[in-house]
């Protein structure tokens, strides 16, 4: 978009925040880039120029508005609704993986050369992966400093940086202040809990809460996740330790307390919340769409801004959509709860009710498939699911080829569609995968007077694309069946 100057200048002047992502704003007179919504009074648009990321204005030497904090932007969609290259790239990034692995590493995730991500990097975002994991470095280094009591020394390697002196560099760069006068800035009233983050998680608007935080809600796992005091609270395993995640949906952002092992996991702790949340997607561009159909249009009015809940561990997610096969809700949950008890890793929660990590793919390749209460033709499903995850035969993550794996789940045993597209949707994060065969679909259709067969649903359905996963959501919402996991 950074491109259609005349787009951009009509949403700064405008500071219409939808577009806070999509682009920055670099004002050449005063070298500083900006969100489109910044406060301040926009700039001539013969001083502006724009830039895809927030990478590529600080690498051709701008530094981040002291008002708007354009580093604090929701992403941009475009990395969550894509399965390319690039997007796969950004996806991985945000997960750290330049940060743990260096660009090699990336590469290697990828299977591409390091010179092909360069390249492609560089020509849509114009900035290359170290670029952008500086960034995030950045913007990771100042969430500790205004929320955290922390020397500056522990909080430079929390952030990622090799050095004190490129964390002072890369601050002062960024932000035109050092890192104390960050601190400086930061408000009186800030009360700061040792070993704790409190932080917020911005969105585009609108957001419905209800059936986001409603279906994580209701199908929870007891120990791994609740519902408590207003918040979603879950375990998280993370590269470097474990945390907890307290999440707490709020007007105009959401209320983020992280707990964490190990600070050099706050960045992944934070995309994979955002992740989990579907925070960075365009509900307008979504509802505008869907709103075509006349069917679907009331139904979106009535309710608009409603996401996707995905899920912070692909691997744990297919793991329990096996177990919830042809079962209601609470057996599901039931299923996992035994598992976490018997072979997750314990944790300390001190304020609720969380016990346990889920169980990873190694330590459920353990467990004895007799065990196991569920029938044999299931049995084999979950097992060959775990022997695949846990010898990587099998791999799920941000950067998963979505076609190749739908490929790939279809080749196991006890595989159908409903069960590959449920995990393209929520864990791979595919916004067109659709779900013709659930019972709740097809009981809405039928009240809706849309076709309610799999095959006359999916014809109808086409004119939704490429938001079907967010149709099913709109769908879901019309039924008042408890959420089940019923064809495989």
């Amino acid at each position: 978009m950074h491109t259609d100057t005349e787009r951009c200048v009509r949403a700064v002047q405008s500071k219409d925040a939808r577009f806070d992502g999509w682009f920055f704003t670099a004002v050449l007179t005063t070298r500083i880039y900006c969100r489109p919504s910044c406060p301040v009074v926009p700039p001539k648009p013969e001083n502006m120029t724009f830039y895809p990321s927030a990478a590529a204005c600080q690498q051709a030497g701008f530094r981040a508005c002291k008002r708007c904090r354009p580093d604090t932007s929701p992403g941009s969609p475009e990395w969550n609704q894509r399965a390319d290259l690039v997007a796969r790239a950004m996806r991985l990034i945000a997960d750290g993986t330049v940060d743990r692995e260096g660009v090699p590493g990336l590469a290697a995730r990828l299977g591409y050369s390091t010179r092909q991500i360069e390249r492609q990097l560089l020509a849509e975002l114009g900035a290359g992966p170290l670029a952008l994991a500086r960034a995030q470095r950045a913007q990771t280094a100042r969430l500790l400093i205004e929320t955290t009591a922390l020397p500056m020394a522990e909080i430079a390697f929390a952030a990622g940086f090799s050095s004190i002196r490129t964390f002072n560099d890369t601050v002062r760069e960024v932000f035109a202040l050092s890192p104390s006068e960050l601190r400086n800035r930061r408000p009186r009233t800030t009360v700061l809990t040792p070993g704790t983050l409190t932080l917020r998680l911005p969105f585009r608007a609108p957001l419905n809460p209800d059936n986001l935080f409603g279906h994580l809600a209701a199908t929870a796992v007891p120990g791994v996740e609740e519902w408590r005091a207003g918040a979603y609270r879950r375990t998280l395993r993370l590269p470097y330790g474990h945390g907890i995640a307290s999440l707490t949906p709020r007007s105009d952002h959401i209320a983020c307390r992280l707990t964490l092992s190990d600070l050099r996991d706050l960045p992944v702790a934070i995309s994979r919340c955002r992740r989990m949340l579907d925070l960075d997607a365009d509900p307008v561009a979504v509802d505008d769409q869907l709103r075509t159909d006349p069917v679907l249009a009331p139904l979106v009015d009535k309710a608009p801004g409603r996401r996707v809940p995905r899920t912070v561990d692909e691997a744990e997610f297919a793991v329990r959509a096996v177990l919830g096969q042809q079962v209601s809700t609470a057996a599901a949950r039931t299923h996992a709860a035994r598992l976490v008890t018997a072979h997750g890793e314990p944790v300390d929660d001190p304020e609720g009710g969380l016990t346990h990590l889920f169980p990873s793919p190694e330590a459920l390749a353990a467990v004895n498939p007799e065990s196991l209460a569920m029938p044999h033709t299931r049995r084999t499903t979950f097992t060959t699911l775990i022997t695949q995850l846990a010898d990587g035969t099998l791999h799920l993550g941000v950067e998963s080829d979505w076609t190749e794996t739908r490929a790939r789940l279809l080749a196991l045993p006890g595989f159908g569609p409903w069960t590959v597209d449920v995990i393209a949707m929520r864990a791979l994060g595919d916004p067109d995968a659709f779900l013709p065969t659930d019972l709740g679909i097809r009981r809405a259709a039928q009240e809706l007077g849309l076709p309610s067969t799999p095959a006359a649903l999916t014809a109808r359905a086409a004119a939704w694309r490429p938001w079907r996963a967010y149709a099913v959501q709109y769908l879901w919402a019309t039924d008042s069946h408890p959420i089940n996991f019923l064809p495989v």
